[in-house]
């Protein structure tokens, strides 16, 4: 196949160039995404045939940049790409997302989609291309997909939408958002804002909707020009209609009471749920049970989620019982453990999130060396997941996916209502205790307690609440959740995160399940979960009306300082020593930053005492020098002429024989001096052009009476010569090869 070319122009007049038919083409689909200098390369590819008894979409999803593409070397031993950092994974589940429910259901093969980042040139993020790179290589294949889709990212600067910003761009934005979608419907929302309202949310999400518009229909034409419209046949499941219509007929009506019955119990629940099933499978012949179990299981499933829905639609009737506006019973806690420098538990119906906050110096900053983001981070949080949460047997492993991007969205919920200037690094850990329905929203409110019982002095606290969605596309009907119970987010239609504080949304999470979903729907979830938000915000504001008003016993203190850029080098020393030494001698722990303004130094340390001690060494040090002040200062080196006396830590002076005392030492063994004595000297000259230090100890006695300053002799009047020097003007021969006579001067 002839490369083919497709170009999209973006609304600020940069170009994105889809190419296929280059490289890679023993994948069931390739291509080449460029915008600028920065390129990617997207690859699919799908088994023949499902793995036996797989009835689910067995789909992974991996982005990975190179670090060879912005001409970098990895860093570690090994100098080559590990583990996928956690902006890969963010990334890699941003795709994930949009790209899954578009699958076909009965559609089961191993699909693997590997985007590749192989050129960044630091102006443009390449993320936000990522997803249009996968849609692309799909569209490009014989692969059944219900897309195309793409992804861009839409940032608000100075009022106005710009779509996929670059890096500088996104630095001034108060509202960024990721945002997936197909030509008709969106699929996907994550992204962070500074207190925006509902309208303006919306306005990003249709500002955005319209940009990808464009990538899915330049999308269509590319697989139109490539001929693979036509999409390979498959059979991945087997059916018995006669048995599905069974089931449905001999289970519906048990499953819907149980729906009806709105017990609060989650076990109870699922155990009755267990139970009609089971109960189903014994009664079909002994000799059938094992071959139709997995069937029956499969529609079953099917069973129990139309039932479930149905009740909410009909009945307005929750799993638990709940209004659709109701938010589950909740109990706060602050300063549960003693030891963290922070800490609450935040309960919701049947789940809870106990935060951890730490404090900590800049030695505890987060180092990033990811291929395009470099620096270090201040604020810190991290959300586990364990498997106990759930009541699963099962050990607790690594850190998933999930738990990074979890993490990930509380933390963007609160970093912009975390104080600018505050001097500590801080730490949240939020351990999910118990789970059923948005965990992740439980940590942003047991993260804000946290904050607030550390003594965290945050803008505003915040909140956070998760919205659900039941929708029937014959009848009309709908119906917006709050506070999803976990069923009702696996047999709903949406999942939709939003936190932020009593003026407005500061992140938001959602994915969509369903075709069709309206701005009138959307604006309505949002404005419902206002109300919810606002709802939780008025208990955390119960429990901890503001922030404790000093630090714990145990928080480390710190204090900083400025001092000038040309000192910053005497406070460190030769490779480290004098800093180390401060640090060895006072206790504290001393770290050093040079930016605009000078040096930025922080001092911290359990108690005051130490942290004095740390300031009054580093003070002593960058001190400048005063002509005529007094120090007292220890002689460090005895010469002929005199002695080199350390008057300030780290600066020497000559003390010149002649300012000794007042009256003529023949030499040095005459003052008594020793190397070590302590001495107390006046500086008595700074030299302007060498920097260099007149010291004096007779400035500071008195003076003998009588006393007369000798007086050199007058130019010319100096006296005989030494004896044995010969006359002046009579210097004899000059010296064997000297420059011989003088040579005329040259025109």
């Amino acid at each position: 196949m002839n490369p083919i070319k497709k170009t999209i122009e973006l609304p600020d007049g940069r170009t994105i160039t889809i190419e296929t038919g280059k490289l890679a083409k023993q994948a069931d689909g390739a291509v080449e995404v460029r915008m600028g200098n920065t390129m990617l390369l997207a690859t699919v590819v799908t088994a023949k045939e499902a793995g036996e008894g797989v009835d689910f979409m067995p789909l992974q999803v991996e982005y990975k940049e190179k670090f060879s593409a912005a001409g970098r070397f990895p860093g570690g031993f090994l100098k080559r790409e590990g583990r996928a950092s956690d902006y890969e994974i963010l990334t890699s589940r941003l795709v994930d997302r949009v790209l899954r429910p578009l699958f076909p259901d009965n559609y089961h093969a191993d699909t693997f989609v590997n985007i590749t980042l192989y050129s960044a040139d630091g102006v443009d993020a390449p993320d936000c291309l990522a997803g249009l790179a996968a849609s692309a290589a799909i569209a490009v294949s014989d692969i059944p997909f219900n897309g195309p889709i793409s992804e861009v990212r839409v940032a608000r600067v100075n009022g106005e939408f710009i779509i996929d910003p670059t890096f500088e761009q996104l630095e001034k934005a108060d509202m960024e958002l990721m945002v997936g979608a197909t030509y008709d419907n969106i699929m996907m929302v994550e992204g962070e804002m500074d207190e925006v309202s509902e309208a303006e949310l919306l306005a990003a999400l249709r500002a955005a909707h319209e940009a990808i518009k464009i990538q899915c229909t330049a999308q269509m034409e590319l697989a139109e020009a490539v001929g693979s419209t036509t999409k390979r046949e498959y059979c991945h499941e087997v059916n018995d209609e006669e048995l599905r219509a069974d089931v449905k007929a001999r289970c519906y009506d048990r499953a819907y009471a149980i729906a009806k019955a709105g017990c609060a119990d989650k076990h109870w629940r699922q155990d009755s749920f267990d139970a009609i099933c089971k109960e189903y499978i014994e009664s079909l012949p002994e000799e059938e049970r094992e071959a139709k179990a997995a069937l029956v299981k499969r529609y079953y499933h099917d069973v129990e989620k139309e039932a479930v829905r149905r009740c909410i639609l009909d009945e307005g009737i929750r799993l638990d019982g709940r209004k659709t506006t109701e938010i589950r019973p909740i109990w706060i806690e602050t300063d549960y453990i003693p030891g963290p420098h922070g800490s609450a538990v935040f309960t919701r119906g049947e789940t809870q999130a106990l935060a951890t906050v730490t404090l900590g110096t800049k030695l505890d900053e987060k180092i990033l060396d990811d291929v395009l983001n470099q620096g270090r981070e201040r604020f810190l949080l991290h959300y586990n997941f364990p498997p106990f949460s759930t009541g699963e047997a099962k050990p607790q492993r690594g850190v998933g996916r999930r738990e990074v991007g979890h993490g990930n969205l509380a933390h963007r919920a609160l970093k912009r209502m975390f104080p600018a200037d505050f001097p500590y690094v801080c730490r949240i850990v939020s351990d999910i205790l118990e789970s059923n329905g948005s965990s992740s929203m439980a940590t942003v409110c047991a993260g804000t307690l946290a904050l607030l019982d550390a003594g965290v002095k945050m803008r505003k606290p915040v909140s956070g609440i998760a919205m659900g969605l039941i929708t029937d596309n014959e009848s009309g009907k709908y119906a917006v959740l709050s506070d999803i119970l976990g069923d009702e987010d696996h047999l709903g239609d949406m999942d939709f995160k939003v936190t932020g504080t009593a003026d407005g949304i500061t992140a938001t999470q959602m994915d969509i399940k369903c075709d069709g979903l309206s701005y009138e729907i959307l604006e309505k979830a949002l404005l419902q979960a206002r109300d919810g938000r606002l709802h939780i915000l008025n208990l955390i504001n119960n429990a901890i009306p503001e922030p404790r008003q000093d630090y714990k016993a145990h928080v480390p203190r710190i204090v900083t300082m400025l001092i000038p850029k040309e000192l910053i080098g005497a406070v460190i020393g030769p490779g480290g020593k004098i800093i180390q030494g401060i640090q060895e001698e006072s206790g504290a722990t001393v770290s050093i930053d040079e930016i605009e303004e000078g040096g930025h130094i922080e001092v911290a340390a359990p108690n005051r005492d130490a942290i004095d001690k740390a300031l009054a060494m580093i003070n002593a040090i960058v001190e400048l020098p005063e002509e005529g002040k007094v120090y007292d200062g220890t002689v460090r080196s005895i010469m002929d002429f005199g002695a080199f006396v350390e008057f300030m830590p780290h600066r020497d002076g000559l003390l010149h024989i002649s300012e000794i005392a007042w009256e003529r030492l023949d030499d040095m063994e005459a003052s008594g001096l020793k190397e070590g004595d302590k001495v107390q000297v006046k500086l008595i000259e700074i030299d302007k052009k060498t920097g260099k230090y007149r010291l004096s100890m007779r400035a500071l006695l008195p003076k003998p009476e009588g006393y007369v300053e000798p007086q050199r002799a007058p130019r010319g009047e100096r006296g005989p010569r030494r004896e044995g020097a010969a006359p002046r003007g009579d210097r004899g021969p000059r010296r064997e090869g000297g420059r011989g006579p003088r040579q005329p001067k040259k025109d």
